[in-house]
């Protein structure tokens, strides 16, 4: 009974509890409010991220330009009047087959584009600072003939800084060695098709179109030379895409793009994956080599159009596309991840070793160049005559961006 009086008597007390009160409330509103906002910055971005890099993967190191990181392998490609470092006059190593203009090319506005990051500028190929960089090293591209045509575009645009000297080359330029003796640099490409051990298949005594791939053994052709490499370029897949055998062991396990009885087409993502990912411990296993830089250039995309090569297909156009415009987008795109995936694990088993292991990241980027392949002016043999070459590039072309891109990568 004595309370209530009291109460009502303390008018100043009242309102300090409902001051109280009211900042108790506060209090626990800011502190859900916080949460929430603190869950959006760093729970959702990383959400983002992921899904960002399921379309464009940045596993390279950012490249950083004023300060800004920047991921090369995204952008576009836009007009560049500036004519190329190299000519197919100027650069007398370009092979017959890659030589456009040789063959009867006429348009040239395909040289004039630049590939452009979004959120920096890709500088020039300089080959005063590639020199400098590499010099007393050792860099090789192991792989198919596309890991040869990128070779080939390095070699045109180092020889306008040093003439190199051919130090070795087989009949078939398979296997091909130069020096830059001013800079003790060795630049060479070794042919290995399938990266693994590999035997054309015979029928009935007659060899096939297809292969018999030991996918637990390298190819020692490459990778007897790793203990005097430095950087290893890798770059394979084209004869994937055909009829071939798997073994393990000896023993036949599947095949891809076969019909045999009892045989199971385990498909083409299984024997790419076997391949690389022999590959790839094979470096991180060799005792006698060096801590090598090893780098994946990712699937470079064909651009047949209205047939494949030997069905009349063809690659005529004359300026890049939009990325939305990619033809087969999705199915390069998931070539390419397979072999992600296999670099990914390489460099985490690769890192207490010494090894490096990244990503020249070119199959977006190439898509959007079905203007740059030989297409008819490849000087082809009398069997191939009247088929379209829509898988190499033309040199000069817009494969030496790819070197660009590879400057940037040994920089850092």
């Amino acid at each position: 009974m004595t309370t209530v009086p009291h109460c009502r008597n303390q008018i100043t007390m009242k309102e300090r509890l409902l001051i109280m009160c009211n900042a108790a409330s506060l209090l626990f509103y800011t502190t859900i409010l916080t949460i929430v906002l603190t869950f959006s910055l760093f729970y959702y971005p990383r959400i983002n991220t992921v899904q960002e890099n399921n379309q464009t993967n940045i596993f390279t190191p950012p490249y950083t330009n004023g300060g800004r990181s920047c991921n090369l392998f995204k952008g576009q490609w836009i007009p560049d009047m500036r004519d190329s470092l190299y000519t197919n006059f100027s650069c007398t190593t370009i092979p017959y087959r890659r030589n456009c203009f040789f063959h009867g090319r006429k348009d040239r506005d395909f040289l004039h584009w630049r590939w452009k990051p979004e959120q920096c500028e890709l500088p020039r190929f300089s080959p005063k600072t590639f020199l400098s960089i590499v010099q007393g090293k050792t860099m090789a591209f192991i792989g198919d003939s596309l890991a040869r045509n990128q070779m080939e575009s390095l070699l045109c645009l180092l020889s306008t800084e040093e003439t190199p000297n051919e130090v070795y080359k087989d009949a078939e330029e398979r296997f091909w060695t130069w020096e830059f003796r001013k800079h003790n640099f060795t630049l060479m490409v070794l042919w290995s098709q399938f990266l693994v051990t590999a035997t054309e298949t015979m029928f009935n005594g007659s060899a096939t179109d297809g292969f018999d791939l030991q996918l637990d053994k390298v190819d020692k052709k490459w990778s007897e030379k790793l203990p005097f490499i430095d950087y290893a370029i890798f770059s394979d897949f084209q004869w994937f895409f055909r009829q071939n055998y798997l073994y393990e062991g000896s023993k036949l396990i599947g095949c891809v793009y076969c019909q045999a009885p009892n045989v199971t087409d385990l498909g083409l993502s299984f024997a790419i994956k076997r391949a690389f990912q022999a590959a790839f411990e094979q470096i991180n296993e060799c005792k006698n080599c060096k801590n090598i830089f090893t780098i994946l250039r990712t699937f470079s995309p064909s651009h047949f159009e209205k047939g494949a090569w030997n069905t009349g297909g063809g690659c005529n156009r004359t300026r890049p596309v939009k990325i939305e415009d990619v033809i087969g987008r999705d199915s390069n795109w998931e070539l390419r991840t397979i072999q992600v995936e296999e670099i990914e694990m390489a460099r985490e088993r690769g890192e207490y070793r010494g090894n490096r292991f990244e990503i020249l990241d070119i199959t977006d980027i190439m898509g959007m160049r079905p203007d740059g392949h030989p297409g008819l002016y490849g000087g082809n043999d009398d069997w191939k005559k009247g088929y379209s070459d829509c898988i190499h590039w033309c040199l000069p072309g817009p494969i030496d961006m790819w070197n660009e891109l590879l400057l940037e990568m040994i920089k850092r």
